[in-house]
């Protein structure tokens, strides 16, 4: 049996679990005095730490675990953190000072913190055992429920507080039927009063979830797996999952085992101390005076304390928390805060606005705030919550107080003037309870001058997004006219949103219209501008590319009317050559539409084809035409899309050439041709490493070696010259064709609109890319078989289509409506 004992004379520090409210606790004591403590971490969980809040979006699709990750390996690494992930701790000596795991580890301890968190509650009904009856509590959970997702189904979630409706928005995004089955009369009672909990009720089923309140769950139904859910009154919801989200229980099994106080949770006085003086409790786990805490701000609240007290600051004390109430589900603004039951000695105030969908009520007590509920309208959450933390007296501003910040000290307040009159502890970001004081000294002493930086040095903004605006408002507070903004740009005057948020909530939450897009995500135009409505058809092309109609009227005049239009208005036209190889017929039917056609200039481009320059916009059909005849296709040297493979004549015919680049080449622009994408995209495939084909500044490049291909990525020869960089080796032609097609759909789903790839490639990471395309095995083969998918509603010849008389902007592929991934999966 292992023991391990402490280095270098350091007190050891033992942490059990690895959730964020022991995260925290890390980050504050390193910051404080880093090295102070020989660190080691035990958590239950095979992963690093994660920000559990965040496990709605990434159910709904909004975001992956990548996304949600707080401490990668590297942070802990570079703290000397001795991590055990999996590792559960399952026995504390607190005599010998020592834990033991179940794997049968050892190690002693010199301060041990409990932060074993909470476990959700299963109500003790018949079946709640059955497959099929899952939690919403960790990355599990949420596998379980996206894999019951992909087969369809209807899920019954009992539960109508946060995690539930969480839940249940996101199974729904999914393409489920879900039912919220909900005991109490009205949803998330105990942080909302009826009125918004009715509005909050409409809303939920407007997105076609079915909620039934003040109803009773009597039994879970089926033999070898869940079948139905009954209910009070006799009615059976048939069903495949049943999603249990009816409350958490701090966990203090551990605990409570070793002895120490536990009655609720893990007694702990304001020092964050149990009964043994050498051990505390934070989080989930603990009841400080009574109160038992389900919510990420009290959280921080104790880490901050106990890393101050390992660290001997002997005032600091942990007082309790007030705390507010956001739901994480998109296109639902809501927000409470503090005690809105009205006594006998309490004032209330209520703005009501039906045809907006705005509610309002605020609840006084001699002069100073109580609680507050905001529906449809929730930017003054921050301000009222700070106003009721420190009992401001608000007699002043009773009259305006229901209509917000902005309206007090006489004259409306612009949103940066609004964040900058806050206070410096107004809590900004409430995810990872960051405030105001935190995100301006970190600008200023750090020099930070983007929205990333700031994300990535205090966690503002980096999670659920909502506070974006007001962690912008202190950069421009702080930079003024040098901060840019460059980093968060909205993809248009017509919304605040970004391409990438945009794409996100077109896939999660299926919307497959021009109109729905707009009217779901808030624009601020009727039917979009220049801009956004190419990015958007684009954005829908690549979501539904068997359902959406391609709109014409949102692509430039290139795409509308297949062929490059020059500074004197005529046309260039570029038909197809195959890996750069032609015919002897193909060139007599050039040669003989440039005769015809009065065609004044002819000439080779660097990607290996001819162009035909000055075509009038009248002879476009008939120059098509003729070129078809002659097997000639559109070269798509106008498009968003494949423009070239270019080749060398590889090993067939030159004496270095080690494998048949022009073969490979064809066949790879016969696979891709037609795909639309971001940006315009170019490949080339070199026979050998002498490179005549230039592969390495190609968006995509093949350099083929004696021992297979090498595949390059992200290179550009325009204004940005750019070498590629060396993804990886493959052996075989069929590889070197799955592993291309992955790349260019992993670029297809997530690159903004107009990007090149290098850029994109910039953003997500090098090594990101490299890990999807050439380690993971199932993601790879999951692009390729989705980009097959959507090559089933590309349009191979355009030309064709106008040279046959058919109208292109009627062109519609097959009518089945899903997103994707949906239809990879079939």
């Amino acid at each position: 049996m292992p023991v391990t004992t402490h280095q270098a004379n350091r007190p050891k520090l033992v942490v059990v679990g690895n959730g964020m409210a022991a995260g925290r606790v890390l980050e504050e004591l390193f910051e404080r005095r880093s090295g102070a403590f020989d660190v080691s971490v035990y958590g239950s969980e095979p992963r690093v730490n994660y920000n559990r809040i965040m496990l709605s979006p990434v159910l709904a699709g909004e975001k992956a675990y990548e996304d949600i990750i707080i401490h990668g390996e590297s942070w802990y690494a570079r703290h000397g953190v001795a991590l055990h992930k999996g590792e559960t701790v399952v026995s504390i000596d607190r005599n010998a000072k020592r834990v033991t795991t179940a794997s049968g580890r050892n190690e002693h301890y010199d301060k041990l913190l409990i932060a074993t968190g909470s476990a959700p509650i299963a109500i003790p009904v018949h079946g709640v055992d059955l497959p099929g009856v899952v939690t919403f509590r960790d990355l599990d959970d949420v596998d379980a429920m996206l894999g019951q997702a992909e087969k369809g189904g209807h899920a019954v979630v009992i539960g109508g507080g946060l995690l539930g409706l969480e839940a249940a928005a996101g199974l729904k995004s999914k393409g489920m039927a879900v039912t919220v089955v909900h005991l109490m009369p009205t949803l998330m009672e105990r942080q909302l009063d009826p009125s918004a909990g009715y509005l909050l009720q409409k809303a939920i089923e407007r997105r076609g979830i079915e909620v039934l309140t003040g109803t009773n769950t009597q039994a879970i139904l089926g033999s070898s797996k869940v079948e139905a859910v009954k209910l009070d009154g006799g009615r059976d919801i048939r069903c495949d999952m049943v999603v249990m989200a009816v409350g958490i229980r701090p966990n203090a099994r551990l605990a409570k085992e070793a002895g120490l106080v536990v009655e609720r949770g893990v007694r702990v006085d304001d020092e964050m101390l149990t009964s043994d003086p050498d051990i505390y409790a934070v989080g989930e786990c603990v009841e400080h005076r009574g109160q038992c805490y389900g919510l990420v701000a009290p959280l921080f609240e104790m880490a901050k304390v106990v890393a101050a007290r390992l660290c001997g600051d002997s005032a600091a004390r942990y007082q309790g928390s007030v705390v507010s109430t956001k739901l994480k589900v998109s296109g639902i603004d809501l927000f409470s805060a503090g005690d809105f039951t009205l006594g006998d000695d309490d004032d209330e105030i209520i703005l009501r606005d039906p045809s907006r969908g705005v509610y309002k009520r605020i609840v006084l007590r001699d002069n100073r705030l109580k609680g507050a509920v905001l529906y449809g309208e929730t930017e003054d959450g921050p301000w009222l919550f700070d106003l009721l933390k420190k009992e401001t007296d608000i007699a002043a501003m009773r009259d305006t107080l229901i209509f917000g910040q902005a309206y007090q000290g006489g004259s409306p307040l612009d949103p940066t003037a609004a964040v900058a009159v806050l206070p410096d502890d107004a809590e900004i970001c409430g995810c990872n309870g960051v405030c105001k004081a935190a995100i301006v000294s970190t600008i200023t002493e750090q020099g930070l001058t983007s929205l990333d930086e700031v994300r990535a040095q205090t966690k503002a903004s980096a999670s659920c997004g909502q506070c974006t605006s007001k962690v912008e408002a202190l950069i421009v507070g702080a930079l003024g006219d040098t901060y840019k903004g460059a980093t968060r740009k909205p993809m248009c005057r017509c919304t605040d949103l970004t391409h990438e948020e945009v794409r996100g909530f077109i896939v999660s939450r299926s919307l497959s219209s021009l109109p729905a897009v707009m009217q779901e995500l808030g624009w601020k135009t009727s039917c979009g501008c220049p801009s956004c409505r190419p990015a958007l058809n684009y954005y829908l092309l690549c979501a539904f590319p068997l359902a959406y109609r391609d709109d014409a009227q949102s692509r430039f005049v290139n795409e509308r009317v297949h062929a490059n239009i020059q500074k004197d208005g005529t046309f260039s036209v570029v038909p197809r050559m195959w890996g750069g190889l032609t015919t002897p017929n193909e060139l007599r039917a050039i040669a003989d539409v440039a005769d015809r056609f009065s065609i004044p200039t002819v000439k080779v481009t660097g990607g290996q084809r001819i162009d035909l320059l000055g075509v009038k916009k009248e002879d476009l059909p008939a120059v098509w035409a003729e070129l078809n005849r002659a097997g000639l296709v559109s070269g798509h040297a106008y498009a968003k899309g494949l423009r070239t493979v270019k080749t060398c004549v590889g090993k067939e015919w030159c004496r270095f050439g080690t494998q048949d680049s022009t073969g490979l080449g064809v066949k790879l622009e016969r696979l891709l041709c037609g795909s639309w994408t971001p940006a315009k995209v170019k490949l080339a495939v070199s026979g050998c490493p002498r490179n005549c084909a230039e592969a390495t500044v190609k968006d995509i490049g093949v350099i083929c070696v004696d021992s297979g291909f090498d595949i390059h990525i992200a290179g550009a020869a325009g204004l940005h010259v750019r070498a590629t960089d060396l993804l990886g080796h493959v052996e075989t032609e069929e590889e070197t064709l799955e592993y291309v097609a992955a790349i260019l759909q992993l670029y297809r789903e997530e690159a903004a609109y107009l990007d090149r790839l290098y850029k994109w490639v910039e953003k997500t990471g090098l090594e990101r890319v490299r890990h999807i395309i050439t380690e993971d095995h199932v993601a790879r083969k999951a692009l390729y078989e989705r980009f097959l998918v959507s090559q089933r509603a590309v349009r191979k010849d355009p030309w064709a289509e106008r040279a046959a008389g058919f109208n292109a902007q009627e062109f519609a592929p097959l009518a089945i409506v899903a997103p994707i991934a949906q239809l990879a999966a079939e």
